[in-house]
């Protein structure tokens, strides 16, 4: 089992692409139910204005260090091991596992419709067992369970949420327990930047932490609140960490990774 380390409340796994992948693929042959959000500076943030997404975050089974501010972060604090497992890497790395069975449920109809065409295009032995564009709901809620009753009846090993955040954090959490797949990803956009859709930062802006830069510049009217205004939060709750007393009420104090 992985370690966790606080990272402004969050208790981010202490991992990199290739050891989210390997754990995974262990709860997948133990058919261990477990779901696993991804963490990005803007979750971080949601983190800290929502207790309750705070919680649905904390409860995952595996929370993975989706943006370099994360990373550099948990490097901080004595993880030096600890990489980016950016969602659609993790999709893509894990799709092209041979054994395993894929679900992808999100996005819109034309979105899952051209993300089979090129992860099958790319990855030649996917085993994609069903797909699934739900109607748009503005929170998460019990889909029907004609719905449910597809999934579990397909049998994957694992079941792709693409929601975004937090929608698809909370979706995860209310059907945990009435589905039969091992284990949940909530992955984001990453249907859409698989399928082509949408315009992926290059990977030199992407080491660099400044692919909120590139996105913000593709997409200003939908994200500019998102990270203009999410990250100067981030900034400033690291900064309030960082010169305030330490919160007696936190429910895990480790701020540093933790050793065997």
């Amino acid at each position: 089992m992985h370690e966790r380390i606080d990272i402004l409340g969050v208790r981010v796994s202490a991992v990199n692409l290739g050891l989210a992948c390997a754990e995974i693929e262990g709860w997948v042959k133990a058919r261990r139910k477990a779901y696993v959000c991804v963490a990005p500076v803007s979750t971080i943030v949601e983190c800290n204005r929502d207790s309750a997404y705070r919680d649905i975050v904390n409860a995952a089974d595996m929370v993975t260090p989706d943006g370099m501010p994360v990373v550099w972060l948990a490097k901080a604090k004595g993880c030096p091991h600890v990489g980016r497992a950016y969602g659609p890497d993790l999709m893509r790395a894990l799709c092209g596992r041979s054994g395993l069975r894929h679900y992808f449920f999100g996005g819109t109809s034309q979105a899952i419709g051209h993300l089979e065409q090129c992860l099958k295009k790319e990855l030649s032995g996917i085993n994609i067992v069903g797909m699934v564009s739900p109607p748009f709901r503005p929170t998460a809620q019990m889909e029907d369970q004609k719905v449910i009753a597809a999934i579990n009846q397909s049998m994957p090993d694992i079941l792709w949420v693409g929601l975004g955040s937090p929608k698809q954090d909370f979706w995860m959490r209310l059907h945990r327990d009435c589905l039969d797949v091992p284990v949940m990803v909530g992955v984001g956009a990453a249907f859409d930047f698989l399928a082509g859709l949408k315009p992926q930062a290059p990977r030199w802006m992407q080491r660099r932490g400044l692919e909120w830069l590139f996105r913000l510049i593709c997409e200003p009217r939908r994200l500019w609140k998102r990270y203009l205004i999410g990250n100067s939060l981030f900034l400033f709750y690291l900064i309030k960490e960082f010169w305030g007393p330490p919160n007696s009420g936190d429910t895990y104090k480790n701020r540093t990774c933790p050793r065997n």
